[in-house]
């Protein structure tokens, strides 16, 4: 069964001196406030398009590589994904690392990577952002 999640954003002012909010309609667990600085400069408390972009990344990813590792019969103990999106203004999103510790018991270095990146190619987040450089550093804790 498709899930359709909504957030909204209301803005005022021109993109310069403007400012708004971005509300996590569907969840409701927050509004948050967003300006172009927190974009393009330093987050000053704010946050932007690209944070949200690398919170969905980063779950994303956890969620489809810790249920490629189970379906293969090694479960993790635990995952931990950084997402980091790095933004240009005047050209957009120039790309994404990926940054990832799990813990997975019985499982080699070789299976972790090649499971690392088969998360990394199929996560459907990675998919809506085919267009982006992503790339992956995947660490296997013992």
């Amino acid at each position: 069964m498709a899930t359709t999640r909504t957030a909204t954003t209301q803005w005022q002012g021109p993109l310069m001196g403007g400012a708004g909010t971005v509300s996590l309609d569907s969840s409701g667990v927050g509004k948050y406030d967003v300006s172009w600085p927190s974009r393009a400069e330093a987050a000053n408390g704010k946050t932007s398009p690209e944070e949200l972009i690398a919170a969905a990344h980063s779950s994303c990813y956890s969620m489809a590589l810790s249920h490629g590792l189970a379906g293969a019969g090694t479960p993790p103990e635990s995952v931990e994904t950084q997402a980091n999106v790095t933004f240009q203004p005047g050209e957009g999103i120039t790309g994404i690392v990926l940054r990832v510790q799990a813990r997975v018991p019985g499982l080699s270095a070789e299976d972790f990577a090649a499971a690392a990146q088969n998360a990394k190619e199929n996560c459907p987040v990675s998919k809506a952002l085919a267009g982006v450089n992503i790339t992956l550093e995947a660490e296997l804790l013992s």
